[in-house]
């Protein structure tokens, strides 16, 4: 997968999330995807910074454009070195939380993009890389 360009975006705060989130449709439009690509990818990365907020304890979000295969895209990286998830497969299940929300944040972000990969280890954080084609 080739990078077309990236940027870098520290996330410690709702602030933060509010820039990722814009950044992310920024993207999307100058790939010129449609309304409903552009919520989903948006929806995914603005869910996926809240949680390096919340349970990483911050971290970073690299947005990206990225083509492969003749297809283009936007890719969002998110990583933070906060204590990592015990359990992947628990917590991509719906209805599962360890905090207050309503259990859809991990699995509803995976169903709203075409790829998603996660690699966590205890202690160390976790990361998490989403793509959305066009």
């Amino acid at each position: 997968m080739a990078v077309l360009s990236s940027e870098t975006f520290e996330l410690r705060d709702s602030d933060h999330i509010v820039l990722v989130r814009q950044a992310t449709r920024r993207f999307a439009v100058q790939l010129g995807f449609g309304i409903v690509d552009q919520t989903k990818i948006v929806t995914a990365s603005s869910e996926l910074a809240r949680n390096t907020v919340e349970y990483g304890g911050g971290g970073t979000a690299v947005i990206e454009t990225v083509e492969s295969a003749g297809k283009k895209g936007v890719r969002v990286i998110f990583e933070d070195q906060g204590p990592g998830i015990p359990d992947v497969e628990q917590a991509l299940t719906d209805g599962y939380t360890s905090g207050h929300g309503m259990g859809l944040g991990l699995g509803g972000a995976k169903r709203l993009c075409h790829e998603f990969e996660i690699t966590t280890t205890l202690g160390l954080g976790t990361r998490i890389a989403i793509v959305r084609w066009k």
